[in-house]
């Protein structure tokens, strides 16, 4: 996957995130779990994009490390939202499974460039 393609991917997914938070329900833990996961789903493309900007490849590692932890604390919002029923599986499973393609896509992103270092 390419850095336009990873870019146009994290985007959709931050659009996805952004519709998920849209069902929450309009009670205090919809309203703060929808606050902690609408940030860190958003992140998670505009910090993939600031990385496609890095001016070495420290800093192209770094930035992708902050990608890689803003996935994490979404999918454990995610999971939370599954695990207390807040929302219906079915409406959360894709942006599970993108999610964790995502964080594997980062992961391995990291773990080359910190060879070619």
């Amino acid at each position: 996957m390419n850095e336009e393609q990873m870019k146009k991917r994290t985007k959709e997914f931050a659009k996805s995130i952004i519709k998920l938070c849209r069902k929450l329900p309009e009670n205090r833990e919809g309203r703060l779990i929808g606050n902690q996961i609408f940030r860190s789903g958003t992140s998670v493309a505009a910090n993939y994009r600031t990385a496609c900007r890095a001016r070495s490849t420290a800093d192209f590692i770094s930035k992708l490390c902050i990608v890689e932890e803003e996935a994490d604390e979404t999918l454990f919002w995610l999971e939370l939202i599954e695990e207390m029923k807040i929302l219906d599986r079915s409406l959360i499973e894709s942006l599970m499974q993108e999610n964790n393609e995502i964080i594997a896509i980062i992961v391995s992103s990291i773990k080359t460039a910190r060879k070619k270092k």
